[in-house]
């Protein structure tokens, strides 16, 4: 299956009108294993109804354009992964909205025969009247899909780690059917519950969604560095390197400098890193 960038680049969307609520706010947290400790204030705050505030990074689930999956684009869906991620917060989420997104393809970015292609998606999110809420930017992996002729081979360098043993440390547990509440938010990729789907990627069982690793590692750092105050994420990013399979144990390093956290993820159980480069900004 060849790639066609021209008809991807060419897709428009269009506007996508997207309503939230309360209850949508709750399941995300959930999906992102908040609440796990039923007796944590900090925790109670984004799962229950009384005086609910919105996670910050519910707002890579608001406007999603969905998955490229028209066959004319040429990518085999079975064969994307998550490449990285960045969500700036220009203001606060409400817990009830209606927001728009206007999302398009930003590049491709071609890594070669036989390697990937790296599909670059950014969207903002205002209120009806135009106001700037968030802008959500991420890539996708598609795997063996490079080789297209396309101009852009090279991603950008993500910010290194510091050399040094982190400042702060944060385990969070994660339950077994994390994905399978996680999916409900909106991606339903049958990589995160389909054991077969998960064996055609390469995986020996389904794997947790990298959006949902993403919110944990800013579970992390709002927990450990902002006393679970949502309005002082300014802005989050980071790169995903392995697959955490729910049940595990995510452990985020982090590294102070001021207002910046830089950090990365590793599961407790097996030591991979999972999300690497990460770099946060708190007011």
């Amino acid at each position: 299956m060849a790639l066609n960038y021209e008809k991807i680049m060419a897709y428009r969307p269009g506007d996508i009108r997207t309503a939230y609520g309360k209850r949508d706010c709750i399941l995300y947290a959930l999906g992102i294993g908040l609440g796990m400790d039923p007796l944590d204030p900090g925790q109670l705050r984004f799962v229950y109804e009384k005086s609910l505030v919105a996670f910050p990074t519910l707002a890579t689930t608001l406007g999603w354009m969905g998955r490229l999956t028209n066959p004319e684009f040429g990518i085999d869906e079975r064969m994307v992964v998550l490449a990285d991620q960045k969500v700036v917060l220009h203001r606060p989420l409400e817990a009830e909205a209606t927001l728009i997104s206007r999302p398009h393809v930003k590049e491709i970015i071609d890594k070669g025969p036989g390697n990937a292609a790296i599909i670059q998606v950014t969207r903002d999110l205002t209120t009806e009247d135009g106001t700037l809420v968030a802008t959500v930017e991420g890539s996708t992996l598609a795997l063996k899909h490079g080789g297209f002729g396309g101009k852009v081979t090279e991603p950008p360098k993500p910010k290194p780690i510091p050399a040094r043993d982190p400042d702060v440390v944060c385990d969070l547990p994660t339950p077994p059917n994390l994905a399978q509440i996680f999916r409900l938010t909106g991606d339903t990729n049958p990589l995160h519950i389909d054991p077969e789907r998960a064996k055609v990627a390469g995986f020996p069982r389904p794997i947790l969604h990298g959006m949902a690793s993403f919110g944990i590692a800013a579970h992390a750092i709002l927990r450990t560095l902002a006393q679970y105050q949502p309005e002082r994420l300014a802005s989050i990013e980071a790169r995903f390197s392995r697959p955490v399979f729910p049940g595990e144990t995510i452990r985020t390093e982090m590294w102070q400098n001021g207002s910046e956290v830089a950090f990365r993820c590793r599961t407790v159980e097996r030591g991979e890193i999972t999300i690497d480069n990460g770099l946060a900004l708190l007011r």
